[in-house]
């Protein structure tokens, strides 16, 4: 197991207006989230609110664990 804390990467300009991008549409769920009283849900997004905002000053590396942790692959439907 390695125990080396992983130095963060600087963002290239893409990747950095995507996470700006991801950060402000979370925000923005997280006020609907409050609006509605919502408040498990409020807390999660605040929890991705500020996992993005550590990414984009350079706190937290963009992944933690290389292969580790991807998605199941599985479709996921919408409602509606």
């Amino acid at each position: 197991m390695n125990t080396k804390p992983r130095i963060p990467l600087p963002l290239t300009g893409r990747t950095h207006d995507n996470i700006a991008y991801i950060r402000q549409m979370l925000g923005e769920l997280r006020a609907v989230a409050n609006m509605e009283g919502a408040e498990m849900l409020r807390y999660l997004i605040e929890m991705a609110y500020v996992e993005a905002g550590d990414i984009q000053s350079g706190l937290r590396p963009l992944s933690v664990g290389g292969d580790r942790n991807q998605p199941a692959g599985m479709a996921m439907k919408t409602t509606g």
